[in-house]
């Protein structure tokens, strides 16, 4: 099942109040920097077109990538109602696109003055929550090979296209891309790849995509706990 975006989860009128209180802009690849990591969290970003890219840097220099966002989706949530919130890490654009700019004091007075709305915010956070809860679960329980399986099968759920040999996962990744969606060294995802491939679990096609072609397999190999589909994401 397809992951559900933001704009997909409230309702018709709180997304055209959105863009009613928001700034178009489009961004060039020179342009990609929307925040950094540590910076006064003040915007957010409802994306139209695109890719966005969530990075987290460690103590020792690696990259983590936490999320790439489509369009429809909102980016940039860190807290509402605070004074001197930080952003806890940095979003740029992985696809050239356009992003709907909307000021976090500005979003703030929209719910305040409607509850429906409030209540759709509301309803998505605890939805988000309950995504990032369930996969810190994975990666720190499963070890490294459960904390990859886990990552393919929420990659499958969120950018998959179902078809009859299996589960094309619509996002071009490097062998870097995917172990720094998972904190691990590009060699041992090598390794991990080239395992399940040898077993027909997975193909690796063009343009940086993956066919997984038994998800059966990873689920049994981490004893899934077949969370709902909205839940099991990236």
């Amino acid at each position: 099942m397809k992951s559900l975006t933001f704009i997909e989860q409230v309702s018709p009128a709180f997304v055209h109040q959105l863009a009613q209180i928001g700034t178009k802009k489009k961004m060039s690849p020179t342009e990609s920097v929307l925040f950094i990591d540590g910076e006064v969290a003040d915007k957010l970003y409802l994306l139209e077109s695109g890719q966005i890219k969530l990075t987290k840097a460690t103590a020792d220099g690696k990259e983590l990538t936490l999320q790439v966002f489509g369009p429809g989706e909102l980016v940039g949530m860190v807290g509402l109602f605070e004074s001197g919130v930080t952003y806890t890490s940095t979003a740029t654009m992985h696809e050239p696109g356009e992003v709907n700019v909307i000021q976090r004091s500005a979003l703030e007075k929209l719910l305040l003055e409607n509850g429906e709305f409030c209540v759709d915010f509301l309803r998505w956070m605890a939805i988000m929550n309950r995504r990032i809860q369930s996969k810190f679960r994975d990666l720190l329980l499963n070890g490294k090979i459960g904390a990859f399986y886990s990552t393919l099968i929420r990659m499958s759920n969120t950018y998959g296209e179902e078809r009859e040999d299996g589960i094309l996962i619509k996002l071009s990744l490097t062998n870097r891309d995917l172990a720094q969606f998972i904190g691990l060294t590009r060699e041992s995802v090598n390794r991990m790849l080239a395992d399940l491939k040898k077993l027909d679990v997975i193909e690796i096609m063009p343009h940086g995509y993956l066919l997984i072609k038994d998800v059966e397999y990873l689920k049994e190999a981490i004893c899934c706990d077949d969370c709902p589909p909205e839940i099991c994401q990236m």
